[in-house]
């Protein structure tokens, strides 16, 4: 067999090959009545609801907060600290930060944590915490957001904040909702998202693959809180 003989069959059949499978695909396609896509999911309001991201990648990111509000969204698992006279106090812990909770952001700064200090994010050679005020109040506290080790930096202030009020992102949530939410109380019917803005987001699952169908046991500041959902709805609360 010649060479140019070698190179033209196999091209040929490949060419035959995908002449036939376009050809089927136009018949397809052709058949009157015949659906090929799947019908397009309907999102929810809360899908679409524009919740910022800042992507922080240096310190410069976090001292970019310095001077703006911001809101916990990992509610009750964040401690945070008194911070006088430059210092972060370490041994005082003042508690947990509750979920959609406001903070005025007065500085970014780096702090090397004791080795007995756990506040739930590596401490490397320092970390990196905003130190900030509550709403009407003029006492500072630091809680952190990073972790800095050599030329390695890591930041969490999208997984910990949002960067608008939460009550404007899902406005659309009924007055009743949100007055249950600020209270911190879980109600029948409450999705996954409106019940993790109510008791925060250190929860353990059944079964964690299958949101809005599972049971979650919320850890509260202390207290546990296991709320059953079914199509995403709180169908069963107990221990509130």
């Amino acid at each position: 067999m010649k060479t140019w003989q070698k190179v033209l069959i196999p091209t040929a059949i490949t060419l035959g090959i995908g002449g036939i499978y376009l050809l089927f695909v136009f018949h397809q396609r052709s058949q009157p009545g015949v659906g090929h896509n799947q019908p397009e999911q309907q999102l929810t309001a809360d899908q679409i609801a524009v919740d910022r991201q800042e992507f922080p990648q240096h310190f410069e990111d976090v001292k970019a907060l310095e001077g703006k509000s911001v809101w916990m969204r990992n509610g009750f698992s964040m401690p945070y600290y008194p911070y006088a006279n430059g210092r972060v106090e370490w041994t005082k812990k003042a508690g947990l930060i509750p979920p959609a909770q406001k903070l005025d952001i007065k500085k970014a700064i780096k702090a090397s944590a004791p080795a007995s200090v756990h506040n739930n994010i590596s401490h490397g050679s320092q970390q990196a915490l905003v130190v900030f005020t509550l709403p009407g109040g003029t006492t500072q506290c630091a809680t952190p957001v990073g972790v800095l080790e050599g030329p390695q930096e890591q930041y969490f202030d999208d997984l910990l904040f949002f960067y608008d009020d939460p009550h404007m992102i899902y406005s659309h949530w009924p007055k009743d909702v949100w007055a249950a939410a600020d209270a911190h109380q879980v109600k029948p019917g409450f999705s996954e998202l409106q019940t993790r803005m109510s008791v925060g987001s250190k929860a353990q699952y059944d079964d964690p693959q299958a949101e809005g169908n599972r049971t979650a046991d919320y850890d509260v500041n202390g207290k546990h809180i296991k709320v059953t959902f079914s199509h995403d709805k709180a169908t069963k609360i107990e221990g509130q």
